[in-house]
């Protein structure tokens, strides 16, 4: 991800970024800098970049801020697909575009807030203009064992191997089928980005990464939580709509677990258990991002409490 520090980038209207792992507290800190914002006589409008909370069905299981945390502030693209339409990281970043700019012509500061790094790379850095996927290569790639798709992965673009989790199947499997179906490793055609909005504003980011055995802790606590709320109720009614069971609405952490015990599959308690460890193993995945991916001129923040006015001192005091 590339962000400007030309002399004039001061001159461009701000931008928050909070990113960090699930349950890592990102969307308490964005509510906090805006209400921070809000006591200088300044507005601030939330912005959401997380692959879940963009769906209206998944209020629940992806823990989408609820009215009372909300506190007055204004969010934005948090719900507004339907779960039967998929949410390109291109279709969320053309969204996110026009939000911050109108977020902007009003002289209010945008903040971008969630965990999904592919989210964030594509509005800033722009689209890579990748062909299309040969269908063949894509079905024989995605019914590839995942060991057997990165062992190939290795071989063919030992480059982005070496970048990846061996456990991250949707990222091994996106590489793999761009290398086999266009001939050029994915890095090529990233190297061709267009379309960020980088260059146009003055990012403020901090990067959340609490110690782990906290933030694990706090995945379970939380889907417990889900639980008490209604997430079996919120996945019944997924099931009903009979969506294409490989919508990412439907693959959504917590869909498929206790869609297996409402069929009768499993007892709650080993859905629970199975989700929870989904949990703990996406925030992992999105932990060891985070601290590689993004420049090293972000702020990594490794504590459990997070003080907007510390944070971000130079926005509050614009």
């Amino acid at each position: 991800m590339n962000t400007s520090s030309s002399p004039d980038s001061a001159s461009r209207p701000p931008l928050a970024l909070i990113a960090g792992p699930t349950a890592s507290g990102k969307s308490d800190l964005a509510v906090r800098l805006a209400l921070g914002l809000k006591a200088r006589g300044r507005e601030g409008v939330v912005i959401n970049a997380d692959s879940a909370q963009v769906y209206a069905d998944l209020a629940v299981l992806s823990a989408r801020p609820s009215p009372a945390e909300m506190q007055g502030i204004e969010h934005r693209l948090f719900g507004t697909w339907d779960g039967a339409d998929s949410c390109s990281a291109a279709d969320w970043a053309a969204a996110a575009r026009t939000e911050i700019a109108e977020v902007h012509a009003r002289g209010a500061v945008p903040i971008l807030v969630g965990g999904t790094g592919l989210y964030i790379q594509t509005l800033l850095d722009g689209i890579a203009p990748v062909p299309p996927i040969d269908p063949q290569v894509r079905a024989a790639v995605r019914a590839m064992p995942l060991a057997e798709a990165y062992a190939a992965l290795r071989a063919e673009d030992p480059e982005r191997a070496a970048r990846l989790d061996p456990g991250d199947t949707t990222r091994i499997a996106r590489a793999l089928e761009v290398v086999r179906s266009t001939g050029q490793p994915l890095a090529h055609w990233q190297a061709e980005r267009s379309g960020g909005i980088a260059d146009m504003v003055t990012l403020h980011p901090v990067i959340l990464l609490p110690p782990r055995d906290w933030l694990y802790a706090r995945c379970e606590q939380r889907f417990a939580r889900m639980l008490e709320q209604g997430a079996l109720d919120e996945v019944a009614a997924l099931l009903a709509r009979r969506l294409d069971p490989d919508l990412p609405v439907m693959r959504a952490i917590g869909v498929p677990e206790l869609a297996g015990h409402l069929r009768g599959e499993l007892p709650l308690s080993e859905a629970e258990s199975r989700a929870s460890q989904a949990t703990r193993n996406y925030a992992k995945r999105q932990f060891t991002w985070l601290r590689n991916q993004p420049p090293d001129t972000w702020p990594r923040i490794e504590a459990k409490d997070f003080d907007p006015e510390a944070l971000f001192v130079s926005l509050l005091r614009d």
